[in-house]
């Protein structure tokens, strides 16, 4: 069945008028051919006339007309699928009809009715045939080339696996084998020309075709069930990849099957936000966001447009991420009448904050804009705290003499019982809002705490993907060490609905779900991409994991509560707890001695200063911990 490549080039790179030209001809032809081999099946071929003729006439110019009123000629061969079918067989019951009816009115002959089904079977199994054929024919390469596809198996038998069932088999690259479902009702049934199995039988497809890959075509799927499916084929070795949703499909302007990332399986199942929260301090304001070029302060400026403030003004002092995310922004935008704002500034220089937020007249603030990297910080000690800490006090007493209305402070887990300078100088900001809180009435602080966020700068996510890519090591500061995580969407939308909560002074903690064992996370992620762990057991698996010991400052567990003074709220997923905080004189007489040892430059000097403010930072409480046993239980 295979053609020269240069007869089928020859055919393929036909105009498509031709195409169609030669597609209605070929169609007349079989009509015609099938008309008379009915009449010759019922032994009528013998009695030949004109009336005869003239019926197989009518039979082939109404099969033909009403195959192309059902737009059988529009659709291309190399996709064609059951619509095409329905299209042919439509179109030869109207021929069979119009048979019928000139016989009747036009009383040609008495026509068996048995010739009538006999034609309209021939004639749907020729025209369907033919083109199945053509397209083997002139579509499928030699059986060399064609063995070089990538045998998968789809899991998902609805429509998102029928659809990419068929676009796979239309492509050079994968040849699906086999699907699956977790329907017991639909096992043993043929979609899209594959045979549905039950989950359980997937090692046995995996070793009879030497399927490479897991295709899940479940785009409503929770990530609970993915784990689910995750976990049961990360022993086959097999590169898992998802069929993304229709928005995502209309977006990419095609098919695009993704890898499954590990954020589908750390991430919840998201929980319905409160609207009387989400824009309560956003809708119909002029908002202002530092740190706007950031992970999380980019995120809220996406979901702050989406809940149509007045005016939204980034702050920024990294001129390329400030452009970046302007330009994005001016797209969401789009025609709605909000004003955009970008301000290229830091939150140390109060005078220029102050003058902005007046000329702007600002009334909500969300304060991302810190120094996170917890081992860069450890070695510019005298940044982190003048930005985290000095630069919050700053912008503060800026929000409270221009009249701010709300203030809401992007803290971190990092901040309980802090171990290194990035958690003491967050904590440190905290305990300012708490004390400003007290001292005035005029702006409303609230502080919102959370652990990592999946995908952010700096995340131990992408680093672990750079090293897979690069044939490993992938490194480990700890094999027991744990952290929290949360997508980035979800922490900006709890961030909108806990900043509208709760008196001033309020510390919101978001719930992070279960900590991730961070071994068990880059485990994970080597299997998704295909790959075996190298180790004692396996000395020739792909890629090694190597223990490198804790960074200075580093924890091996992360909190969230400092105390055990925690109430719930109106959201499931933010619970409120008050801190203990400083008087504000004593936070004053601290401070004058923190900018002195700023000014220092005095490394021993700005610790001392810090932990005189921060009572819980003790940066000697991981030393012991990292000369622990490397199997020491978490």
């Amino acid at each position: 069945m295979i053609l020269p490549f240069a007869i089928r080039r020859l055919f393929v790179d036909l105009p498509r008028p031709a195409k169609q030209a030669l597609a209605i001809a070929l169609d007349a032809l079989i009509l015609l051919v099938s008309f008379y081999l009915a009449l010759w099946l019922r032994f009528e071929l013998f009695f030949l006339n004109t009336s005869y003729f003239a019926l197989s006439l009518a039979a082939c110019a109404g099969g033909v007309l009403s195959m192309a009123g059902f737009r059988v000629y529009n659709y291309i061969l190399r996709y064609m699928n059951e619509r095409v079918i329905l299209g042919i067989t439509a179109g030869v019951t109207v021929s069979v009809m119009v048979v019928t009816t000139a016989n009747t009115f036009l009383q040609l002959l008495g026509l068996s009715r048995a010739v009538l089904v006999i034609y309209g079977s021939l004639a749907i199994a020729g025209l369907v045939g033919t083109r199945w054929v053509a397209r083997r024919v002139l579509f499928t390469d030699t059986k060399d080339v064609s063995d070089l596809r990538i045998p998968v198996v789809i899991y998902g038998a609805g429509g998102a696996g029928s659809q990419l069932a068929t676009a796979l088999r239309a492509g050079p690259h994968y040849k699906p084998v086999a699907m699956l479902d977790d329907d017991r009702r639909k096992h043993g049934l043929m979609v899209a020309g594959l045979r549905i199995h039950p989950p359980g039988h997937l090692p046995t497809l995996v070793e009879r075709h030497g399927v490479r890959q897991l295709l899940i075509a479940m785009p409503s799927a929770g990530r609970a069930r993915l784990r689910e499916i995750v976990e049961s084929a990360e022993q086959y070795r097999l590169r898992i990849r998802l069929v993304p949703s229709l928005r995502e499909l209309v977006d990419s302007n095609g098919l695009r099957l993704r890898d499954v990332q590990v954020e589908d399986l750390l991430g919840r199942d998201p929980v319905a936000p409160i609207s009387e929260l989400l824009g309560r301090c956003v809708t119909a304001r002029n908002v202002m966001v530092t740190g706007a070029g950031g992970s999380i302060g980019s995120e809220l400026c996406r979901q702050i447009i989406a809940l149509n403030p007045t005016r939204l003004v980034l702050y920024e002092t990294s001129e390329p991420a400030l452009y970046t995310i302007e330009q994005e922004l001016i797209q969401l935008v789009g025609q709605r009448p909000i004003e955009l704002i970008a301000v290229l500034g830091s939150v140390r220089d109060h005078d220029h904050s102050l003058h902005r937020i007046k000329s702007h007249d600002i009334q909500t603030i969300y304060h991302a804009a810190a120094y996170k990297h917890v081992p860069m910080v450890e070695q510019n000690v005298a940044e982190g705290i003048a930005t985290n800490a000095l630069g919050t006090l700053s912008l503060a007493r800026a929000a409270i003499t221009a009249g701010v209305s709300d203030f809401v402070l992007i803290s971190t887990d990092k901040a309980v019982r802090p171990t290194n300078v990035m958690g003491a100088s967050k904590r440190l900001a905290e305990l300012i809002l708490q004390s400003l809180s007290q001292r005035q009435h005029t702006t409303r602080f609230s502080m919102v705490r959370f652990g990592n966020v999946l995908g952010s700068s700096g995340s131990v996510v992408p680093l672990f993907h750079r090293q897979i890519l690069a044939g490993g090591p992938v490194t480990l500061t700890h094999s027991d060490i744990t952290r929290y995580f949360m997508t980035i969407p979800e922490a900006a939308q709890l961030v909108l609905q806990a900043g509208a909560m709760g008196e001033s002074g309020s510390v919101f903690v978001l719930d992070m779900g279960e900590p991730v064992r961070i071994r068990d996370l880059a485990e994970r992620m080597v299997r998704l991409c295909g790959l075996t762990i190298r180790d004692e057991s396996d000395p020739d698996g792909d890629i090694e994991l190597r223990v490198v010991g804790l960074r200075p400052g580093e924890k091996l567990y992360e909190e969230l509560l400092i105390g055990g003074d925690v109430k719930s709220t109106l959201h499931p997923r933010i619970m409120q707890a008050r801190e203990n905080d400083l008087p504000y004189d004593m936070l004053v007489s601290g401070l004058e001695q923190m900018e002195q040892s700023l000014a220092s430059w005095d490394r021993a000097q700005i610790v001392a200063a810090l932990k005189s403010l921060v009572a819980e930072f003790n940066p000697k409480t991981e030393e012991a911990t990292s000369r622990q046993p490397m199997n020491s239980p978490q």
